[in-house]
């Protein structure tokens, strides 16, 4: 559900990566189907199956991915910088991933008009020149018809859109499945997409907090045929607590690791039927009101808990050296759920309790930023809130004596707990300033 800016993000970092081009005479397009056996539905890639591990990607870390467990990574879009899309393949195939591949494509709410002919035939025409780019790269494992084109839609023509672009791919690459991901689903959505759009291999489901309800959500909505899970990850901003002032209450690093643990193996692994895989979101980083909300690593690049944890899921194994795990924020012992209001220029302390399974030395930074005003949804880009300069003095043990600022407003305290070795934890605690100053 994230739509442009990470596959934005995406392709300038992949392409960044100056590696030599994959051997002309390795390129040839995977063959890759699905088939139904004993009543399961399985995807093969060249006759073997394969199960997807994948990972959305804005940062474009592939080498880590691959060394993590996984084995694909999906894009939201082809972008307009062929170079930088073969490189990406090229890096993909080099570390033995697959791409699931994003194609850009219109939506209402972007003021995409389905009821213009014009409009819609010039769009195929778009997206067949970009899968004739793309359909022989040996890294191709499918393509990606839009991202969560049922949100915030009206018109159903955009479905008969999909069933035109699905027929023009199957036209011009045979040999590779077509699919579109849905921002959740209900009866009313699945029918309309059996009718009008057929012709279709699987689908994508996205979903967050309410992944638990997957099993439920296909059996009322008589979905029998396979799909990805091609977006979950930790519980929405839009499916949190919130405070009393409408600020969303986020996860800390360490709980986030524990539901994604939960909710891939008693969700995702446990549908044997018709699940092929999934992709976590998100395997980079990106504000989405909060910096540290969707990203599984930091900004700086450090990995965080949750990374540990797709790795568990995904090989069985943990890393030797492991993230920082950590408890929540508090401000004077209350936590964001308690509604944290201070008066301005008042004395606080924060807390966040954090420890190191392999014995290393943390490092604690803890910054402020307003809190975010964005009303965005689906993905769309955001900018990190500004900075706010605190007064404050750090303890040995990590906690953090601070003064409030001085002008009213609604802000968020931060934490990031780093180990020296590329890993950190982190936790967040929203406030608010009421008053006048003492």
């Amino acid at each position: 559900m994230r739509a442009v800016m990470a596959c934005l993000l995406a392709l300038g970092s992949w392409g960044a990566s100056a590696q030599p081009p994959v051997d002309a005479k390795a390129v040839a397009p995977s063959h890759v189907r699905i088939v139904q056996e004993d009543g399961a539905y399985r995807l093969l890639v060249d006759g073997e199956p394969y199960y997807v591990r994948g990972a959305g990607s804005a940062e474009g870390d592939l080498e880590q991915l691959a060394a993590r467990g996984g084995n694909s990574v999906r894009t939201w879009s082809t972008g307009t910088d062929v170079a930088k899309v073969r490189a990406m393949l090229d890096r993909a195939q080099r570390n033995g991933l697959t791409a699931a591949m994003g194609l850009a494509v219109g939506k209402e709410r972007h003021g995409f008009d389905y009821d213009d002919p014009a409009a819609v035939a010039a769009q195929l025409q778009k997206l067949r020149e970009e899968v004739r780019l793309y359909r022989d790269h040996p890294a191709v494992l499918m393509w990606l018809v839009g991202n969560e084109l049922n949100l915030e839609h009206r018109n159903p023509k955009v479905w008969d859109a999909v069933e035109q672009i699905t027929r023009m791919i199957h036209e011009e690459d045979p040999h590779h499945p077509v699919m579109t991901p849905l921002a959740g689903f209900d009866r009313a959505l699945i029918d309309t997409i059996k009718a009008r759009a057929p012709s279709l291999d699987l689908i994508g489901v996205q979903l967050y907090g309410d992944l638990d309800a997957l099993p439920d959500k296909l059996r009322e909505a008589e979905w029998t045929g396979p799909y990805l899970v091609t977006e979950w990850g930790p519980t929405g901003h839009w499916e949190s607590p919130l405070t009393t002032w409408g600020a969303p209450v986020e996860d800390h690093g360490s709980r986030k690791a524990a539901l994604f643990e939960r909710r891939y193996r008693e969700v995702i692994a446990a549908d044997t039927r018709q699940c092929l895989g999934s992709y976590v979101f998100l395997w980079g980083h990106k504000q989405e009101r909060t910096p540290t909300w969707y990203g599984l690593f930091l900004a700086s690049g450090e990995s965080t808990p949750a990374v540990d944890a797709m790795q568990f899921l995904w090989t069985g194994r943990w890393p030797e050296n492991r993230a920082p795990s950590i408890g929540p924020a508090t401000i004077d012992g209350s936590s964001a759920t308690a509604s944290v209001v201070l008066a301005p220029g008042a004395v606080h302390e924060a807390v966040a309790v954090a420890e190191d399974a392999d014995g290393d030395a943390l490092q604690w930074h803890w910054y402020a930023l307003e809190e975010s005003r964005a009303s965005s949804i689906g993905g769309d880009p955001e900018t990190v809130p500004p900075r706010v300069d605190l007064r404050a003095q750090l303890s040995v043990d990590g906690r953090l004596r601070f003064t409030a600022p001085d002008t009213p407003g609604n802000y968020r305290l931060f934490v990031e707990v780093r180990d020296g070795h590329d890993h950190a934890a982190y936790a967040n605690v929203p406030f608010r300033v009421e008053g006048t100053a003492r």
